[in-house]
Order: C-alpha cells, then structure tokens, then sequence
C-alpha cells in the first residue's frame, strides 16, 4: 500500500490525478478500480503540445491561443479557452493587401527619388552611393523586418501583455536596432569602398570617409524612426484584433524605402558639399554616431529579451548587409550606362514588393512554430532537405495558402505600382507590352524563389535551435534585393539586345 501511494505521489508530481469511479465508465478495466471497488486516481500526462491545444490551421491566430501556454499541474482547471477562427485565404489577402499596396507605393516613392537623385553631383561624383542604397535600403530587412517580426511574435504568444513587459520590450529592441545600424551602416560604407576599388583601381580617402558617414547617419536615423513606427503598429494591430504578423512587416517598408533613400541623398549631398570647405566635417559625424556605440550595448545587455541576440545576431545582418552589397554593385554598374539609366526607377519597386511578401510569409511561419515550443521543439522533425515545391504553394495548410495568396498578389500589385510611375512620368522607359511581360517575369520568377527558400530556410533554422524572427529575414531580404536587381538588370539588358526601341530603354 506504501509504494502504490508513493507511486501515485510521485506521477501527481508530473500530471494532473483525476479522479475516476466505478459510475464514469460503462464498461471500466480491471486495473482502474481498486480490490474494493473504490475508485483510484489515474494520472493524465500531457505532452506540450496538448496543452497548447494548437491546430495548424490555427496557430497563426493570436486570440485564445495564449491562456495555455504553461503545463498546469493543478486539478482545478478553468474552462477551456474558446477555439480560434480559421484563417482563410480571404482573411489572409484582406489583412495583407492594404499595407502590401501601402508598402509598394511606399518602394514606388522611394524609385522616383532614385530616379532623380541618380543626376546629383554626389550619385555622379561618388558613384559608390549607388552601392550603399540595397544595403542601407536593405537594413528594413536586417533590423525593422526582424524587429517587427519578434514582435509579432511576441504579441501572439502574450509576452507583451502588460505595460511592463512592453515597455521592456521597446526598451531592449530599440537599442539593440541601434547598435546593429550603426555597425551595419559602418561596414556597408567599408564593402562600398571595396567594391568601387576593385573594378577600377581608383581610391580616394575623402571619398571614403564621406561614404562613412553618410551610411552611419542615415542608419542609425532610419532605424530610430521606423523601429518607432513598428512598436506603434504592432501595438495597434494588437488592440484592433487583427494579427500582426499580416500587417507589421509590409508597413516596415511603406515608409522604410523612402526615408532611408531620402536620407542617403540629403545627408551624402550635404557632406558632399562640405568637402571642399571643411573637410573636418565628414570625420566628426562620423565620429559621432561611433561614439554613441557604447550607451546602446549596455541598454541591450540589461535586457534579457535582446541579450542572446546581441551576442549571437550579427551573423545574418552582416552577411545580409554583403549580399545587399553585391545587388548594389550591380545597380552601379548598370544605371551607370546610360543606356539603362531607367532602371534606377524599378529597382526599389521590384526588391522592396519581393522583400515584403516574403518578410510576411517567414513571420507567419515563425509564429506558427514558436507556438508548438522554442526554437529545436516540434511540429514534427525540421527538413533536412529542400521541400517539395507542391508542399510549399499547393498544400491544404495555412502557410501553403498564405504562400499562394502572397504569390497572386505579385502582378496586380506591380502592374498598379507600374502604371502609378508612369502617370507620374518616373523613369526613362515607356511601359510596352514587351516590357511589361519582361518585368512581369523577373517579378514572379523573383517571389516564387524567394517564397520557396522561406519554407526550407525557417524550418532549417528551426530544427538547428535558431530563432528564424532573428535570422532568416535578413537573409531573404537580401537574397530578395540580389534576385531582384539581377533579374531586373538582365531584363533590360535583353530588351536593350533585342531592340525594343519602343520601350524607350536608356533615353
């Protein structure tokens, strides 16, 4: 009787003891009742994911998925949470379409900046500002895609209910944003150096320096503005009931592309200007933003929800900032002949409409497996190899059908931001059907990679105990500027080739 006590104690410990008697089962086992008749306490242990109570379908949803986030031992349970609505595909292209479409006006703005400041003495002079605007562009990708989506996760899974944890929150991320644009921002303007020195062997100090500075200012502004802008968001869509992860992302870049290109012009043009009389001037802003370097760590150490991060999230933002750099030295090379000067208006559009679909679709997936546990945890074994692509866009479950609402979304989309740069006369090309179908082309073949690397990449990181809200938004977002302005580059090039005089090409 002592050891069947005992071993009763011990599985209490463990689960929760519900009682059974002989009345609650017609027909009850021999080893549920005692010799007596008695009723015995059988022991339930549940597994994490039970307790969740999270269907795949569901798990995108943020109400009613929080109240079961623990194991409770206790055998005094509360009713249970009412189940979450299905997230159809309705809901899902009604939730992401306003701030997809205010996201691409946001890119189509930022391309008819860049279409104008391309004829700047600074853009003509110091060609190597061309290689400066994916990365510095790409930093929404790096630091406000990356902040938006852990806070979206975060939102989801309850962790910022009370004003304190958000408070904490904001305080912790906004300075680890700090610190992480004004390292990317310094080594961006280092890879543009390098990689205006290789092709000609030219290099020059005040060049360099101004290159410097401008990069590190307009980071660390940028990054202050919209990290700001995405707490109030995230926030917001909280309170209105509308899930974050829909929204978050793609707002990020409505306003990002424009303000960082706007401030890239403005600041390099200032510091451009300053050169010939006070050439002090370029070294001391410089200067200046490196010194604040410092204040910024010790707040994102004192934060236990960005200290791991800051220790063991450079990884992906540097590499992130390299690849973005590459696509720059592309879109240098290219709108430096004149021959393709009309590129410059679409660049922004095609890699900031691929970046945020796919920023969306890797947050969605991200919260998706946060909800079944951390990072290493199931749904089920991560992938070792590269998904069936019928997996990825044909699929029944919510990420499929996300995938394929953000996949139909890429050409009314862009044929909306095409005709928005025409009517206001941007660029230097004529809107063919020759051209359109080229463009068209690039943009699909871009979406449709970039979504399908979503899919392998985030469960990949998963299964090696890496948060994908840390680590695969960057690397999509520059692999999304990469594809982008390679695919555009190539697009005009051929048309260049094949002689569609019509399309205007280099006028």
């Amino acid at each position: 009787m002592t050891s069947t006590l005992e071993h009763k104690e011990s599985a209490q410990a463990n689960g929760a003891a519900l009682p059974v008697v002989p009345g609650d089962c017609p027909e009850p086992t021999q080893g549920f009742l005692a010799p007596g008749g008695t009723g015995v306490e059988v022991v339930v242990l549940e597994s994490r994911a039970n307790a969740k109570g999270v269907r795949e379908e569901d798990a995108l949803l943020e109400n009613g998925s929080q109240s079961n986030e623990s194991d409770d031992t206790s055998t005094d349970r509360g009713p249970e949470p009412a189940s979450p609505l299905k997230e159809t595909s309705f809901s899902i292209g009604l939730q992401v379409l306003f701030p997809f479409l205010l996201a691409g006006f946001g890119t189509v703005a930022a391309g008819m900046v860049l279409d104008i400041v391309q004829h700047w003495d600074v853009f003509k002079q110091v060609t190597e500002v061309f290689i400066l605007v994916p990365a510095l562009l790409g930093l929404k990708g790096n630091l406000e895609m990356t902040l938006a989506s852990r806070l979206s996760t975060a939102a989801n899974i309850g962790q910022i209910d009370t004003p304190k944890e958000l408070w904490k929150m904001i305080t912790g991320n906004m300075a680890l944003i700090q610190v992480q644009a004004t390292v990317v921002g310094f080594l961006a303007s280092i890879a543009a150096v390098v990689f205006g020195w290789i092709p000609d062997g030219h290099f020059s100090m005040d060049h360099a320096v101004l290159l410097c500075a401008s990069s590190v200012a307009t980071a660390f502004i940028a990054s202050l503005v919209l990290g700001m802008i995405m707490i109030g968001v995230i926030v917001g869509s909280k309170k209105m009931g509308i899930n974050p992860d829909n929204v978050a992302t793609p707002i990020a870049a409505s306003l990002g592309d424009l303000i960082t290109l706007a401030l890239l012009s403005g600041i390099s043009w200032g510091l451009y200007k300053e050169l010939e009389s006070k050439v002090y001037v370029n070294p001391l802003v410089c200067a200046f933003f490196l010194s604040l370097l410092p204040i910024w760590v010790v707040i994102a150490r004192r934060n236990s929800a960005t200290r791991e991060v800051l220790y063991s999230g450079w990884e992906p933002v540097i590499v992130a900032m390299a690849i973005s750099s590459v696509g720059g030295l592309i879109l240098d090379r290219t709108v430096s002949d004149p021959n393709f000067a009309g590129m410059a208006v679409f660049t922004p559009v095609i890699n900031g409409v691929g970046g945020n679909l796919v920023a969306v679709q890797a947050s969605r997936i991200s919260t998706y497996l946060h909800m079944s546990g951390e990072p290493g945890d199931g749904p089920g074994p991560a992938p070792r190899r590269c998904p069936n692509p019928c997996s990825t866009f044909c699929s029944s479950d919510v990420n499929s059908r996300s995938a394929r609402v953000l996949f139909l979304l890429v050409v009314p989309g862009h044929l909306v931001f095409l005709y928005t740069i025409h009517s206001m006369q941007g660029g230097h090309t004529t809107l063919t059907l020759i051209f359109i179908v080229f463009y068209m082309t690039a943009a699909l073949l871009q979406v449709l990679i970039l979504l399908y690397i979503a899919d392998w990449m985030v469960h990949w990181m998963w299964g090696r105990h890496l948060d994908p809200d840390n680590f695969s938004i960057p690397y999509l977002t520059a692999l999304g500027d990469l594809i982008g302005t390679g695919l555009l580059a190539l697009s005009f090039h051929v048309l260049w080739l094949i002689g569609d005089r019509d399309s205007d090409v280099g006028d």
